[in-house]
């Protein structure tokens, strides 16, 4: 639900930091006080469309800022989103903050709990949040492509449609198989005729792992033989010396000498043992330094055949891995394996294709059985939802409203087998869903889309949300000229239905109607005021009864005592109202939070 609003320099709002409460939350004042400007400023939070005129006259900005809490439900439909954007856990979220700043230049940026993100994710994660009816409506209730859901999650068909979804995606992949076995034959003929050769190829290579880098290193021994065999041989000589010129002795023998020296020096003074011991293991390693360089130097070799078939292999090595874009031995073997058994299918696609298309023909079937039970199911469920909407509607002064689901078949020659036809499907099974109404005596059937506008459009939407509010998931709904066209008793009957949603939902409704107002858990009033040639709007919450009888009072254009007992009338009206549909606060102050 909408926790807090933070809103700065926005049309007419300086600065305004609200708290919203769970349940119903509904906001008063007069005509041109800037009641909407709060579904304005939540509109623009959720991704709408920025008007550098939003931006109030003189300030370089407005920024607006929404907290949210989540519950699981919520953080369920978030979570592929949050998911695919990287942008944390969802199982994890119970707050989401979202920021939306529009400079005087028109230019915009939003954040998601301090992220910056672009303006289609932040509309794509408002809609799991926020459901708006406005001047401006984002209203899911009004989109095709939702009804279909709509309609399942009212019948309780989510389970049976992840069932069919499992066994479409089954299909799409045995359909993706055939396709590719069946590519032109003399296509197919080429293709494993280049993979028996590709293959031939790499097994007459006789490649090792890490052969590579063992023909690197031995290439570049035999390359450079005699350099080796000069360098080592100079090595030798400073260590061993010349035995042709004993005079110039190596390094071996001078140490030997400064060890008998030390040696000495150690019987007269015992302090230089640790000096004796040192020079004694120097001289053990130089000798064995010297010994294994006399090795190396012995097995030098320089042999011009060898270095050429080392760099041929190389070579042989180097075009293998050019040929199959891989970067090492491994990687062509790797391909080896791949192309092997992708030949192997080649050879057996006659046999596979057969396997699947019995797959195939099986899987049309198994849709179509379960297809044909959902839509069974959607056609009963839709026949008790119209009933529920028109029954609403009526108590909202729309007793001339028709409402139907449609459900539509389309066939399709590769479609789902169901009753000797074939039908086309999806995930979400066989039928196409739309809601369709008429709102005036005469009018045809039409998209709910085409049907309305204004309050009429609102009420629409209030009927829909009353039935199908454990259908829908989204957490907070805004009704915005709710009562538009309606009068005091209707907005009565208004007021019930609005506070029957908030067993599921945080509910937030702009009103004129007392009436109406009278249920409200949580009752802001706008005011406008002028301070140094300035206009202001504030939104403050109304504490206590008292405050709220004064409301009420003035919304019925009677602030007396005849009008105060009427504002008191109606609350204890909603209270008496909401008692007996299971509060347990006393007539008079249900409605108060405080």
């Amino acid at each position: 639900m909408l926790q807090e609003i933070r809103i700065q320099n926005f049309a007419i709002i300086d600065r305004l930091d609200l708290s919203f409460a769970p349940g119903l939350n509904v906001i008063t004042g007069e005509t041109g006080a800037g009641k909407s400007i709060v579904i304005d400023a939540v509109e623009l939070l959720l991704g709408g469309r920025v008007d550098p005129t939003m931006v109030r006259a003189g300030a370089e900005r407005a920024v607006i800022e929404g907290v949210f809490v989540i519950d699981g439900r919520t953080a369920l439909a978030l979570l592929p989103i949050l998911e695919r954007e990287e942008l944390g856990d969802a199982g994890s979220l119970d707050e989401l903050v979202i920021g939306r700043e529009v400079r005087a230049n028109g230019r915009s940026s939003a954040r998601l709990n301090g992220v910056t993100v672009n303006l289609e994710l932040l509309a794509e994660i408002g809609e799991k949040l926020v459901d708006v009816h406005g001047q401006s409506a984002h209203l899911s209730l009004l989109k095709p492509a939702s009804h279909i859901d709509l309609l399942d999650r009212y019948a309780e068909l989510m389970e049976a449609r992840a069932a069919l979804a499992a066994l479409v995606h089954k299909l799409a992949a045995a359909r993706r198989e055939m396709a590719r076995l069946q590519q032109d034959e003399a296509q197919m003929k080429r293709r494993a005729e280049r993979l028996a050769h590709e293959i031939e190829e790499i097994e007459t290579a006789a490649l090792a792992p890490g052969e590579d880098e063992a023909l690197l290193a031995e290439r570049n021994r035999l390359g450079n033989s005699e350099q080796l065999a000069r360098l080592s041989a100079d090595a030798v000589h400073l260590l061993s010396g010349d035995e042709e010129l004993p005079e110039q002795a190596g390094a071996v023998d001078q140490l030997l000498q400064a060890c008998a020296l030390l040696d000495k020096l150690a019987r007269i003074d015992p302090g230089l043992a640790p000096s004796l011991a040192q020079a004694q293991l120097a001289a053990e390693q130089i000798e064995d330094l010297a010994t294994a360089l006399h090795r190396y130097l012995a097995h030098i070799e320089y042999n011009p055949e060898r270095l050429d078939e080392a760099q041929e292999r190389l070579e042989l090595i180097a075009s293998l891995k050019r040929r199959y874009n891989v970067l090492g031995i491994a990687e062509v073997l790797a391909y080896a394996e791949t192309a092997r058994a992708e030949l192997t299918a080649l050879e057996h696609s006659e046999e596979r294709l057969l396997e699947l298309a019995a797959e195939e023909d099986r899987l049309l079937r198994h849709v179509g059985e379960l297809g044909e039970r959902i839509s069974r199911a959607r056609h009963n469920a839709a026949q008790q939802l119209a009933k529920s909407i028109i029954a609403e509607l009526a108590d909202l002064r729309m007793a001339s409203a028709r409402f139907e689901v449609q459900i539509v078949h389309h066939e399709d020659p590769g479609g789902a087998y169901v009753g000797g036809q074939r039908l086309a499907f999806d995930e979400t099974g066989i039928d196409d869903v739309e809601f369709l109404m008429s709102a005036n005596p005469g009018e045809p059937l039409r998209p709910l889309a085409r049907v309305a506008s204004g309050g009429e459009a609102a009420r629409i939407m209030l009927a829909l949300k009353r039935v199908l509010t454990r259908a829908d998931q989204t957490p907070t709904l805004i009704f915005d000229e709710i009562d538009q066209g309606i009068g005091g008793r209707v907005g009565s009957v208004v007021g019930e239905k609005l506070w029957g949603l908030t067993g599921d939902h945080q509910v937030m409704v702009v009103t004129h109607l007392a009436q109406l107002a009278g249920y409200a858990d949580r009752h802001y009033r706008v005011l406008k005021q002028v301070n140094g040639g300035r206009t202001r709007t504030e939104i403050v919450p109304l504490e206590g009864y008292e405050q709220r009888v004064e409301e009420l009072a003035a919304m019925l254009g009677t602030v007396n005592e005849p009008g105060y007992q009427s504002a008191r009338e109606l609350l204890s009206d909603a209270a008496a109202y909401k008692q007996q549909a299971g509060t347990s606060a006393e007539p008079g102050q249900a409605e108060l939070p405080f």
